[in-house]
């Protein structure tokens, strides 16, 4: 059988040198695919980080312009701007903080948070509140100069708008704060000097046209004196002499010691009671039962410590002022009163009951603001509201109506039974 013949196979030998160069070219190519690939992410990077400024700058000129020029909110008619609306806001937030800054510890209110993450009432935040206080300022505002303006008033606002500017700026420096940042703080972030001027003269209009409602609606004198015949005891003034007697119970004192402490009291209110009837000086009793940091005050020979002269029966305790102004009272009665509410005793002298027609004015000025009040609550009733952005949550809250009240009251004293 012939030898088959097949052909040898040569293989190519590689040195140690060899494997050295290949080793070198692979990591150059390596190298260079790694650095092609960081130049494109860096590129992509920075693309991004373009984009992303370009982004928030077109963002941020985007919501300018919707505050500055779109609709936020409608009112009646009247389509305000989230600046405008901004503007009602604050004043109405820093008029109402203001008002109740000595009541804000009870209310529970933090001025430092955000009023949207603190609750007013079951279902409402204080920013809730302070939106739905808004809207009604802006209502009544809107309509009072629509009504002016139909009414033909006029009003030139140019000394008032003045005397704003000049105290604005004074407040603004005081504060060691620039004008302009003066306007974003007190009206709204988007607030400039000039795109709240027309705001700010359109309150002036309105309280200009309100004032002049209020002097068209003065009561005649027959009126004044009618309404004083029906509310005598809110307009009399009442002269009286008084000595407080006051227990000192501690807050965890029980109804016992409470007890014994107002009979200790009693005993000394009619100590002094009987010794006034027999003639005693009603100043030196004060003096003699008075304590020793308030005796001085009794004894002064300049003035009368315990008469009280000119007071209306708000500013008295209720069970002096019902005991003050009961119609048979006269002139030298004298009495003991109890007060449980405070722990007292008081002892009085009445003196005498009389009204001052000063308070004509205050009685007239009274029932023009009701007049006025009712006036300006039939043009608001016309003024609805529109969340045009969604943003007064308020609106969307179920409200009880008093007819709802009224029957949850009804059933809760049914239910009671």
């Amino acid at each position: 059988m012939a030898k088959k013949n097949t052909p040898e196979v040569q293989r190519e030998v590689q040195t140690k040198y060899d494997r050295k160069m290949e080793a070198r070219k692979q990591q150059k190519l390596k190298d260079q695919r790694q650095e092609k690939m960081t130049r494109t992410v860096a590129a992509v990077i920075g693309i991004g980080l373009v984009a992303a400024v370009v982004i928030s700058v077109a963002v941020s000129f985007i919501r300018k312009n919707t505050a500055l020029n779109g609709a936020y909110v409608k009112i009646g008619e009247h389509e305000l701007t989230q600046v405008e609306y901004d503007y009602f806001y604050n004043t109405t937030v820093t008029n109402y903080l203001n008002s109740m800054a000595s009541f804000l510890p009870y209310l529970g209110l933090d001025t430092s948070r955000d009023f949207a993450d603190q609750e007013y009432a079951e279902g409402l935040t204080w920013k809730d509140l302070f939106d739905e206080m808004t809207v009604e300022q802006i209502k009544q505002t809107k309509a009072l100069v629509d009504d002016g303006e139909k009414a033909g008033f006029t009003y030139d606002t140019a000394a008032d708008y003045e005397s704003f500017v000049t105290s604005f700026q004074e407040a603004a420096k005081s504060e060691n704060v620039s004008v302009g940042n003066y306007y974003k703080e007190n009206f709204g972030a988007y607030a400039t000097a000039k795109n709240v001027e027309p705001f700010v003269k359109e309150g002036m209009f309105a309280g200009a046209y309100y004032d002049e409602l209020l002097e068209s609606n003065a009561p005649s004198d027959e009126e004044i004196k009618a309404y004083y015949e029906e509310n005598k005891r809110t307009y009399d003034k009442v002269d009286y002499r008084s000595f407080t007697f006051t227990a000192e119970i501690g807050e965890d004192a029980g109804e016992e010691e409470t007890s014994q402490a107002m009979d200790e009291l009693e005993g000394k209110a009619q100590a002094m009671y009987e010794a006034r009837q027999s003639g005693e000086d009603f100043d030196t009793l004060c003096a003699e039962n008075a304590s020793e940091e308030l005796k001085a005050d009794y004894e002064d020979p300049d003035t009368e410590h315990c008469l009280n002269e000119g007071r209306y029966s708000s500013g008295i305790a209720t069970v002096m002022a019902d005991w003050l102004y009961d119609e048979t009272r006269g002139e030298g009665d004298l009495t003991v009163l109890r007060d449980d509410d405070s722990h007292q005793y008081y002892v009085v002298e009445f003196v005498k009951r009389y009204y001052d027609e000063t308070d004509d004015e205050r009685i007239s000025g009274t029932l023009s603001s009701e007049k006025v009040s009712a006036y300006v609550a039939t043009l608001v009733d016309g003024y609805q509201v529109t969340d045009l952005k969604g943003e007064l949550k308020y609106l969307t809250i179920p409200r009880e109506t008093a007819e709802d009240e009224d029957a949850s009251s009804d059933e809760n004293e049914e239910a009671a039974e």
